[in-house]
């Protein structure tokens, strides 16, 4: 099982470093889940992305108080309006259109109900 863990934790920080530049992948959340396999597979994996420098605060913050930096709200809101727009430059069709702006739209409205850090 711990292999599992380990195999699950590398593929979402994978996953999630990858996030950093391509806007619809949630570099937040795969860090998290990174977080908790690491936790149960690797301890050192563990500690060295809870002591990161960029990444310790982020996991920090949501697992104490379920908070998002408000700059990440802000180029979070910036990437998805980024996103819409270029989807609405490609003339991508209306109901692809309107399904990411639902979606898209729900996931701001989660970030920015989350408290400040």
């Amino acid at each position: 099982m711990q292999a599992a863990w380990f195999s699950l934790g590398m593929l979402s920080l994978g996953v999630g470093l990858i996030g950093i530049a391509l806007p619809l992948v949630p570099t937040t959340p795969l860090l998290l889940l990174a977080a908790f396999c690491f936790s149960r597979s690797s301890e050192r994996l563990y500690h060295w992305l809870l002591s990161h420098r960029r990444f310790g605060p982020v996991i920090d913050d949501w697992r104490s108080r379920g908070a998002v930096n408000p700059r990440a709200k802000r180029l979070a809101t910036v990437a998805i309006l980024a996103v819409l727009g270029l989807s609405l430059i490609l003339g991508v069709g209306a109901v692809i259109v309107a399904v990411q702006a639902i979606t898209l739209g729900c996931v701001l409205l989660f970030i920015w109900t989350r408290p400040d850090y």
